[in-house]
């Protein structure tokens, strides 16, 4: 179980939804973290990034798909200058080139490599799920935007 402090209850970041760009903004920097602590960042061939539900059916216009790319591409959400936030997205459209965590650059075409999915995931309306292949061979992490900003994963015990 995840727990949050009162000091994570005040957000800093872009908008206009916390759960539609801060939320998967910050999935994607939970998850390059998991790859970076599995050793596996480095080896990142490609990236699909499935968003289901409401951040499928209005990311387009809450700007979830930006908030993604300017996770993956390792920039903070609190500290970013603004001002790049365009120029970031601008190079990846133009470039289909992202640069993975500000270390490595991947072919990403924003338009097949984020995926807008009609259908919702049984444990949150706001779900999103972050693909990468590796040595050939996929490995994927489904989280959630729950509101506020705040991300979780759902824990299945088996």
């Amino acid at each position: 179980m995840e727990c949050i402090s009162v000091f994570d209850m005040l957000k800093i970041g872009v908008g206009p939804s916390s759960s539609h760009t801060l939320g998967p903004w910050r999935a994607a920097e939970r998850w390059i973290k998991e790859l970076k602590t599995a050793n596996k960042v480095d080896s990142v061939e490609n990236i699909i990034v499935d968003l289901y539900g409401s951040l499928s059916l209005t990311g387009k216009g809450h700007a979830t798909d930006l908030a993604i790319m300017l996770g993956l591409s390792g920039a903070d959400p609190e500290t970013i200058p603004m001002d790049s936030i365009d120029i970031i997205i601008a190079s990846i459209r133009n470039t289909n080139v992202l640069v993975f965590n500000n270390e490595k650059s991947l072919e990403f075409n924003s338009k097949e490599s984020i995926v807008f999915n009609r259908k919702f995931l049984p444990f949150h309306a706001n779900g999103m799920k972050f693909t990468a292949v590796i040595d050939g061979k996929k490995t994927s992490s489904t989280f959630y935007s729950i509101g506020g900003g705040f991300v979780v994963k759902e824990e299945r015990k088996n």
